[in-house]
């Protein structure tokens, strides 16, 4: 008799190796740095892709100061926190952000194009952002990522 199941080839959980990639975002759209970097972090790079497992590389992101944002998204993008109290909304534009932490930036376009559960929480703290060139993963010798 047929079975109805759907056959997942998947790789087994922390058999792929994680590598790490650096990306320089200094003069890049945010958009195109924020996708390439979720697409590492998820593994969908990979022909051992499968949706229920953490199989992406480490990513680092360098010059997050100097990310470019099209448009007028400056000066008309809100970033949005809560406190969880009531009144405790806070609202900043996307010129006070990048003043006072660039990386946020990065780390807010990133997170949003992630899975929101426990395995996509996995995902992003896989992720580093840096608001200027050097960064302290030497050691794990990222390869450069080009991004267009």
């Amino acid at each position: 008799m047929e079975s109805n199941s759907t056959f997942v080839a998947s790789a087994e959980p922390g058999t792929s190796a994680k590598r790490w990639h650096v990306i320089d975002a200094k003069g890049r759209v945010l958009g195109r740095i924020a996708t390439a970097a979720a697409r590492l972090l998820q593994g969908k790079h990979k022909a051992t892709y499968t949706p229920f497992i953490d199989s992406g590389d480490h990513v680092v992101v360098v010059n997050a100061a100097t990310v470019k944002l099209t448009g007028r998204k400056e000066d008309q993008k809100i970033y949005r926190q809560h406190s969880g109290y009531e009144g405790g909304l806070r609202e900043e534009r996307a010129r006070l952000v990048r003043q006072r932490h660039p990386e946020r930036l990065v780390e807010d376009a990133v997170r949003g194009m992630l899975p929101k559960t426990k395995l996509g929480e996995a995902m992003y703290r896989k992720l580093k952002v840096y608001a200027g060139p050097d960064h302290p993963h030497t050691a794990q010798k990222p390869s450069r990522l080009e991004v267009a």
